[in-house]
């Protein structure tokens, strides 16, 4: 007995039981899962994923299976519904994990011990088990134990202190900014430790902390202070390797009057190019501008000026005539922006798929493709306990008979 897979996928002999919930762990997972590894995820009906209470949610209605945001995080899997707290349930785990080849989880340490499903607890009845967890601050260390989400981790990792205006409070980048960057390191270590599993027959636990796994993104600033001593912070969208270097104001679309334009400008031809395109070539003879080090020193003056001339632009039109001049510069897109793109749609970015609970919906396509094993978005994420049934009886091989009493007993959903 086995679920259903798709042979033409390069991961579909991978079996995954995904415990991990809220984000990095489940963003992980999607990308083998999208890539044809058979996933079967564990949910709580006790104690729901807070993602699945996140906005934004179809039709602007919250509820548990309205939530793009989870949806988009779950693609490609299967999914049960356990009760944990349960010993029953948890006997159930151990089984499912040794049908696995990698279990991965997102607790804080204590939560997978105090149910026996650690890792030195599964490795009894799967040996060859890989097994990744992944928490803020690791499985050790004084602050393991420490919980929360990612805009903890990107306050404590250094980002918010560098984000936003010197004489103002931090601008923090988008959301639960770690959630989106650890992924790239935890899928990249979880594939190499499934190679390593294959070829020798070998398992492992891998410990992605998520705090050390963040810093590498801030490698520069890291760098700088143990050379300089030199401590980053605040600087709005200033920058020593570029200037004029920000976002600046647009003729407003249609009914959207706040639209921005952003440009960064290295060098004197692309200095001579941006004065140009603007119409602006005294800019390029003012003795304020004259050289890169002159135009970082007056970046207040050059972005008065930059303001007042852009803003009676159309902010796309700009952008394609500073591109074709070879100066780096992009139109600020809203998400309505990003469903229209024309490069997007050419791309097929943007996959339609059914869910069993609400109407179609566009889901967010792959960043990457690979040409000799591209993956695709099989299925929408799963109903709260939509899999329940299935796995257990051709996983596990209950019958009908005992699914039936579990869910009765709520032991399962």
């Amino acid at each position: 007995m086995a679920l259903p897979r798709e042979p033409d996928l390069t991961l579909a002999d991978l079996k995954i039981l995904d415990f991990s919930w809220v984000g990095v762990g489940p963003i992980t997972v999607k990308y083998l899962a999208d890539h044809g590894a058979t996933v079967v995820r564990v949910e709580s009906h006790a104690r729901l994923d807070v993602v699945r209470l996140g906005p934004p949610w179809h039709d602007a209605k919250p509820g548990i299976e309205r939530s793009q945001f989870y949806a988009s995080y779950n693609t490609s899997k299967y999914g049960i519904a356990l009760d944990l707290g349960r010993p029953e349930a948890r006997a159930i785990a151990r089984k499912l994990a040794a049908w696995a080849d990698v279990v991965v989880e997102s607790f804080t340490p204590r939560v997978m011990r105090d149910w026996s499903l650690a890792y030195d607890d599964l490795r009894r009845v799967n040996p060859r088990l890989v097994m990744l967890s992944t928490c803020l601050q690791g499985q050790t260390g004084p602050h393991a134990l420490f919980p929360g989400f990612g805009q903890l981790m990107a306050a404590l990792s250094g980002f918010y202190e560098i984000s936003g205006w010197p004489d103002r409070s931090p601008a923090p980048p988008y959301g639960a900014y770690t959630d989106f960057i650890v992924p790239r390191l935890a899928a990249t270590a979880l594939l190499a430790a499934i190679d390593h599993q294959r070829r020798t027959g070998e398992g492992q636990h891998l410990d992605v902390s998520q705090f050390e796994a963040s810093l590498h993104f801030l490698a520069p600033a890291l760098i700088e202070f143990a050379l300089t001593g030199a401590v980053a912070t605040r600087n709005g969208n200033r920058a020593e390797h570029a200037a004029p270097h920000g976002v600046y104001p647009c003729a407003g679309e249609g009914a959207d009057p706040d639209r921005w334009i952003a440009v960064s400008v290295r060098g004197t031809a692309e200095w001579r190019a941006f004065c140009a395109v603007l119409g602006r070539p005294e800019w390029g003879e003012d003795t304020r501008f004259a050289t890169h080090a002159d135009r970082v020193a007056a970046a207040d003056a050059l972005d008065t000026l930059i303001m007042e001339a852009t803003r009676t632009e159309d902010g796309r039109a700009l952008m394609d005539r500073l591109q074709a001049a070879g100066v780096a510069a992009g139109v600020v897109q809203s998400a309505l922006d990003l469903h229209a793109d024309p490069v997007l749609a050419g791309w097929g970015f943007f996959e339609w798929l059914e869910h069993p609970e609400r109407p179609p919906a566009p889901y967010e396509g792959h960043a990457l493709r690979l040409e000799a094993t591209p993956g695709r978005l099989r299925r929408a994420a799963p109903a709260l306990g939509e899999h329940t049934a299935l796995v257990l009886k051709e996983v596990l091989g209950f019958s009908e008979e005992e699914v039936a009493r579990l869910i009765e007993e709520k032991i399962a959903w």
